[in-house]
């Protein structure tokens, strides 16, 4: 066998390389097989000819037939090696970032230039935040709190932000007028019917009205737990030509009358705790 054959081998079958933390232009052994499959789930998004797909999971289902597609190739190879293969270890690698995280005066807290909402009861808090490729999981001391969505920061290098209007409607209600500014309104709104409303509000009634009754039915969505109901109202009133008002979906969406019990209470009179504070000898009447 030649030489240049021998390198050859070598070089295919060789150990793998490692590169050194921080330094981006050394490429380990994985990295090119990395490159060649990012390349060919672009241009399996150009055959396909759309990048929007219905949820993660079709996302996630599209990656995972071109990974084996690509995988099948070196089927034989790897029932070679499997039986020298061990075992899984018992306990899960680390698949996660970890940060140290403050909540501000603004309800929320900025990690990865994206900024996420909190509720108000942890402000001044610092969280520990476990940060996955699709999630965040953020613990108080040993306590798992809550599970955020992740979001990215936007191509052109600005913020993202992952919003929960239920955690800023209470200062909302305070001064409604901050609504028509806010740097993530589009994001505050749950569900498009609500986006549509404000949109309707804005053109037909002054900027006042609009974030008053914009907040006043976040609110209700929020207090009477009727998110889906109410957006479907809503989006029912705007097809019909009409704006949402305030009030009328107030008394639609009001507690029913007959579902709340009647309590009633009798009271003690007084006197009986005369009695109780009577000494008496042991054995009288």
């Amino acid at each position: 066998m030649s030489e240049l054959a021998r390198r050859r081998i070598r070089t295919s079958f060789g150990p793998p390389s490692r590169n050194n933390p921080g330094l981006a232009h050394e490429n380990g052994a994985i990295e090119s097989p990395h490159g060649h499959l990012k390349k060919a789930i672009l241009d399996a998004l150009l055959l396909r000819g759309s990048r929007a797909f219905d949820e993660l999971e079709a996302y996630r289902r599209f990656v995972d037939e071109i990974v084996g597609r690509r995988n099948a190739r070196s089927r034989k190879r790897l029932d070679l090696e499997r039986p020298a293969l061990q075992g899984l270890p018992a306990r899960r690698t680390t698949d996660y970032e970890e940060a140290l995280v403050t909540v501000t005066a603004s309800s929320g807290f900025t990690l990865k230039k994206v900024f996420y909402s909190v509720a108000s009861r942890l402000i001044g808090h610092r969280l520990r935040v476990h940060l996955y490729d699709d999630r965040l999981e953020c613990f108080l001391g040993s306590t798992r709190l809550m599970t955020l969505r992740r979001g990215r920061s936007q191509p052109n290098g600005k913020r993202g932000h992952v919003i929960d209007y239920r955690h800023i409607i209470h200062a909302l209600r305070r001064k409604p007028m901050a609504l028509l500014n806010l740097v993530y309104r589009d994001q505050l709104f749950p569900r498009q019917a609500y986006r549509r409303a404000f949109d309707a509000l804005l053109a037909n009634r002054t900027e006042k009205q609009a974030c008053r009754i914009m907040v006043g039915l976040l609110a209700l969505a929020h207090e009477r737990a009727c998110e889906a109901e109410l957006a479907q109202a809503i989006g029912a009133e705007l097809d019909a030509g009409r704006l949402p008002e305030l009030d009328p979906m107030r008394r639609r969406f009001a507690p029913d009358a007959a579902s709340i019990p009647h309590v009633t209470v009798a009271l003690v009179p007084l006197s009986a705790y005369d009695e109780l504070a009577t000494v008496r000898p042991a054995g009288a009447v």
